[in-house]
C-alpha cells in the first residue's frame, strides 16, 4: 500500500500540471478530436502488427493521467490489458483526494458511500458489483466476480460479504474532508449536478496491450447525494463499459441515467462493428441522448477504441476531456468536442 501511495503522491502532482496546460488552451466548441494511431481503421481480427508495439491506454479525466501510467507500466510488462485496466482504476480508488471514486467519495444522502464498478477482458468474460460499501477496490472485486463466479453481478451486502470472504478488508470510505461536505449539503438537502464538476463520477478505462487484445474496467462512487440505494450506468455491461475484442471498446461517463437508457458504450461497439470509426459512433451515441432527453443540465461523456487502435471521444456540452498514452508515451489530456454550442 505504501509504495502505491508513493505512486500516486508523485503521479498527481505530474497530473496538476498536465492539466493546467489543457486549460490553458483555447476553449469552446472544438472540431471533435480523433487521434489516429493507424491508417487502417479496419475492425478486422487481423490489424497491422505496428498498431500494438507499446501499447495503447484512455481513460476519462484527469485522474486517468495517473491511471494511464500505472495501467501502461502492466502494458509494457507484457501483460494483459485486462489487467492494465484494473491496476489502473486502483490508483484512482484509493486516492482520498478525490470525491467521485472510491476512498474518500461523496455519500449518498444518508452518509453512506457505496461503490459501483464492472470490468470486462477480450473473451467477453465481465464481472460488476454495485451498492458496494466498505471496500476500498470495487474493481478487484468485480475481477473476482468474473473469475471465481458463475456471475456478472453482485449487489450490495452480498458483494461486500463476497469481497470479505475473498480476504479484502473493511475501510471506512468517507473521509473527513467527504464527511463535511456532506453536513454542509445537508442545511439545504438540495440536489443539483454541476455540469464537469459533480458529474467527474466516474474513472473509466479501455485499453490495447502488445498482443493486440482489449479490455477495459469502470468504477465510481456515484452521484454525491444520491438516493439511498441508486446505482448508475458504471457497473452495468454495455452502459458504463462494452468490450469486444473483435471490434473495440468503449466507456462512458456523466449522468449514468442518461447513458442506461440508451446502452451507450454497447451502442458504440455496435456501431463500430458496422464500419462506423470511433469517433462517429461516440457522437452518433450522444446524438441519440440530446434527441430524446433534456440535456441542458447534465453532462455525458463517451470514449472509445476500435481494433485498428483508432480512437473516438465525444460529449454533450464542452469540458469534458481524457488522457491517452499512446507508444509507451504520455500524450496528456485531450479535450473533447461537443454536441452543445454552450
Amino acid at each position: 500500500m505504501s509504495s502505491r501511495r508513493t505512486f500516486i503522491a508523485t503521479s498527481f502532482a505530474a497530473a496538476v500540471g498536465a492539466v493546467a496546460g489543457y486549460f490553458t488552451g483555447k476553449p469552446g466548441n472544438e472540431t471533435p478530436h480523433q487521434e489516429r494511431i493507424a491508417e487502417d481503421s479496419s475492425t478486422s481480427n487481423s490489424p497491422p502488427a505496428e498498431v500494438y508495439k507499446k501499447g495503447l491506454v484512455i481513460s476519462t479525466w484527469y485522474h486517468g493521467l495517473v491511471a494511464n501510467a500505472a495501467a501502461q507500466e502492466v502494458i509494457a510488462k507484457g501483460g494483459r490489458a485486462v489487467d492494465a485496466a484494473q491496476q489502473g482504476v486502483m490508483i484512482v480508488e484509493e486516492d482520498p483526494t478525490g470525491t467521485s471514486v472510491g476512498l474518500g467519495g461523496a455519500p449518498d444522502r444518508e452518509g453512506k458511500v457505496t461503490l459501483d464498478a464492472c470490468i470486462m477482458d477480450d473473451k467477453g468474460n465481465a464481472g460488476a458489483v454495485c451498492f458496494m460499501e466498505d471496500i476500498l477496490h470495487p474493481i478487484s472485486v468485480a475481477r473476482k466476480v468474473m473469475d471465481d463466479t458463475p456471475h456478472v453481478m453482485l449487489a450490495g451486502e452480498g458483494a461486500r460479504q463476497f469481497a470479505i470472504e475473498s480476504g479484502m478488508d473493511t475501510v471506512n470510505l468517507l473521509t473527513p474532508e467527504s464527511k463535511l461536505l456532506w453536513e454542509e449539503w445537508l442545511v439545504t438537502s438540495q440536489y443539483k449536478p454541476i455540469i464537469n464538476v459533480e458529474n467527474h463520477d466516474t474513472i473509466g478505462l479501455v485499453a490495447i496491450d502488445l498482443e493486440g487484445n482489449l479490455g477495459g474496467a469502470c468504477t465510481t462512487s456515484g452521484l454525491g447525494y444520491k438516493m439511498r440505494g441508486r446505482v448508475g450506468d458504471s457497473p452495468i455491461i454495455g452502459a458504463g463499459l462494452y468490450v469486444d475484442n473483435e471490434v473495440g471498446a468503449a466507456t462512458a461517463t456523466g449522468l449514468g441515467e442518461a447513458v442506461m437508457k440508451t446502452c451507450g458504450t454497447f451502442l458504440i461497439v455496435e456501431l463500430m462493428r458496422q464500419g462506423a470509426s470511433p469517433q462517429e459512433a461516440c457522437e452518433e451515441a450522444v446524438t441519440r441522448i440530446c434527441e430524446k432527453q433534456d440535456y441542458a443540465d447534465f453532462q455525458i461523456g463517451y470514449i472509445a477504441v476500435n481494433k485498428a487502435g483508432e480512437v473516438g471521444s465525444y460529449a454533450i456540452h464542452k469540458g469534458f476531456n481524457y488522457a491517452i498514452t499512446k507508444d509507451g508515451k504520455d500524450l496528456g489530456m485531450v479535450n473533447v468536442g461537443s454536441y452543445s454550442s454552450d
